[in-house]
């Protein structure tokens, strides 16, 4: 297990992934080529229904330094500069987006044994300020997140987790929508030879008084192949097979059912990702 409790972001993370990352139903195309002097060129395009995506993604690192630049078909450029350990166990991350002029945000991160914590500040004359944090240990951890908007002020986001681990089995609690939606996640690794776990995750919203379960489980076929699926109380299943046929570069199929609507057509989704 990592040293320290980690950031807010962190808490029920592994659950997430499991339920969530890499199914979808769109169509990507990742590509990413490196040069000698170790810049890294992403290009991805998405096309979404209709609807056609593209940007491209420029990273230089230069010792302790990461610039990414970002531009897309809409003509937005987005701008971030990480500074990693300027002191022992701070990271400092400046971005921006051009043409907008209100996008400006500077974020601290420091990590320590016992505390976790993230604080952002928008560049602007009336920011808004975020903070999150958390203390504990590897194994319990507490934390809240927060935001506070200088121009209205007001909280415009007040969130508070807790999470537990061991070594096969990670939980977590969190209060999150201003404290209308509380959601309880469970991750439990079966078997780390074959990368077998399983998932699930309850929300219930105090507004409406309904529930959202999930559960889903992942398991891999042999060293280079993953297969994940999931279901929830809505009654939409899905499924992805992942086929990593060389190092670093990913061929995902996903597809979702809706067994409450059989009547209406699946949805399907493909992404291919090559890296040098």
């Amino acid at each position: 297990m990592a040293k320290g409790p980690g950031l807010y972001s962190e808490i029920g993370k592994k659950a997430r992934d499991l339920l969530y990352k890499d199914f979808q139903s769109d169509h990507k195309f990742t590509i990413t080529t490196c040069s000698p002097t170790g810049v890294a060129i992403t290009s991805s395009a998405t096309k979404k229904g209709d609807l056609f995506l593209a940007d491209v993604n420029t990273q230089l690192k230069n010792k302790n330094i990461t610039t990414d630049i970002k531009v897309d078909t809409n003509s937005n450029l987005l701008a971030t500069v990480t500074v990693d350990e300027p002191a022992p166990g701070l990271k400092t991350i400046l971005s921006f987006r051009v043409p907008d002029q209100q996008s400006g945000k500077l974020e601290l991160q420091y990590l320590h044994d016992y505390a976790g914590i993230s604080s952002s500040l928008g560049l602007t004359a009336n920011p808004t300020v975020n903070f999150s944090g958390v203390v504990g240990t590897n194994v319990l951890a507490l934390g809240t997140d927060v935001s506070f908007d200088t121009k209205t002020g007001a909280f415009t986001k007040y969130n508070a987790g807790l999470s537990f681990t061991n070594s096969d089995l990670i939980a977590s609690l969190t209060l999150n929508d201003k404290g209308d939606a509380l959601s309880a996640s469970y991750y439990h690794t079966v078997s780390p030879l074959t990368n077998t776990a399983v998932g699930a995750e309850l929300t219930h919203s105090f507004s409406t008084n309904a529930n959202t379960i999930t559960v889903g489980t992942q398991h891999a076929l042999d060293p280079l192949t993953t297969v994940k699926a999931r279901v929830n109380n809505l009654g939409k299943v899905s499924a992805l097979i992942q086929h990593e046929w060389r190092p670093k570069s990913l061929f995902t199929i996903s597809g979702e059912v809706d067994a409450k609507c059989i009547d209406k057509s699946a949805k399907f989704g493909l992404a291919l990702a090559l890296k040098p």
